[in-house]
């Protein structure tokens, strides 16, 4: 199943990417709402962006930079796998999990070592507790990123 990705043509991944991602942003949403920080990790962008404490940074902004990243994310993941799938010369589940792995480790990597140091307004315990979240949240975003980007794309293959 996962081999047959490889029919559906670069330039058609990318907006499937970007159709995967808005339903992952918003699964995420609902896995953030569960977590002890819920909306914290997008506070924290906002925080750094405008210099307030995380809990009086804008909210509006926040929301902005969550749902831009996180669809920058979908077509991040797009590329990763179009350079596995060339460098592998086959598209699987492997290159796939492993393309998975990757961005989740970029992705956990760069908010705990960018952003979240440089917030204001958390202290040590709820700043790895946001970090936890974030690894969560993450986590839950790419497992519906995955499903959803291949089944999108077996849909136009």
């Amino acid at each position: 199943m996962v081999s047959e990705l490889s029919m559906v043509a670069p330039v058609v991944r990318f907006p499937i990417g970007l159709a995967a991602a808005v339903i992952a942003v918003l699964g995420m949403d609902i896995l953030m709402a569960h977590t002890t920080e819920g909306t914290t990790p997008p506070s924290v962008a906002a925080s750094v962006l405008t210099g307030r404490p995380v809990d009086d940074a804008p909210s509006r902004l926040a929301s902005a930079v969550h749902y831009l990243a996180g669809l920058g994310t979908g077509l991040l993941f797009v590329y990763f796998l179009l350079v596995a799938e060339e460098l592998m010369g086959v598209l699987s589940a492997t290159t796939v999990g492993g393309t998975a792995v990757v961005l989740y480790v970029l992705m956990v990597g760069f908010f705990i070592l960018i952003p979240l140091p440089r917030a204001t307004g958390l202290d040590d315990t709820r700043r790895s507790q946001t970090a936890i979240a974030w690894a969560i949240a993450a986590a839950g975003y790419l497992l519906v990123l995955i499903p959803g980007m291949i089944g999108l794309s077996l849909l136009v293959a």
